[in-house]
């Protein structure tokens, strides 16, 4: 069962609607509601009922390298084992609106990643990995994560928000192969 979704992403205008921010913008496709900025959390924070559970939510707002503090912070809070957490992410290995969940893992250079390992102290949890694509060159990556997708990309990444919703609630609930089975196809 999930009890917190994580959305990765860096906080400010200048970095809203790029790659890199896709677990944000997954976020905000998910709840259309307020956001609470809670800075013992250092992040904004939301609470929604998903099939009759009681899910957090989570953005956290340190920059992307630094959010396992907040993920770690939250969890221990509310006291959210490790297993109980879906991380929403950018993947650089997916073309834009490929999305495939799975469960632990390596960073695979995702200093977001990186860091929630290293703040939870295991790589043992959900991610739902959005595909953005990849530049051509590795030398551009940086530039490329922090830059906004093309018109055709947004409108393949808004189309996988839309379908993943659809399998959050078997998700929440811990129906995780039928998740999978359902977004894992479609690769």
């Amino acid at each position: 069962m999930i009890k917190l979704i994580v959305g990765l992403g860096n906080p400010g205008q200048q970095y809203e609607k790029t790659r890199h921010n896709a677990g944000f913008l997954f976020l905000d496709y998910l709840f259309s509601g307020s956001w609470l900025n809670e800075s013992r959390f250092n992040g904004q924070t939301a609470s929604m009922i998903i099939e009759n559970t009681p899910v957090q939510l989570l953005k956290p707002m340190a920059f992307m390298n630094r959010s396992g503090q907040a993920v770690g912070n939250l969890a221990r809070y509310h006291k959210i084992d490790f297993n109980e957490i879906l991380v929403v992410h950018d993947e650089l290995d997916f073309k834009a609106g490929v999305v495939k969940l799975k469960k632990g893992g390596g960073h695979a250079g995702h200093n977001g990643l990186k860091d929630i390992i290293a703040h939870l102290g295991s790589s043992d949890f959900y991610r739902l990995r959005i595909g953005i694509d990849c530049p051509s060159s590795s030398h551009q990556v940086s530039n490329y994560v922090l830059s906004e997708p093309n018109k055709i990309e947004s409108e393949k990444i808004c189309t996988t928000f839309s379908e993943v919703c659809l399998c959050i609630p078997d998700i929440v609930l811990g129906d995780i192969l039928k998740a999978m089975n359902k977004l894992n196809a479609k690769i």
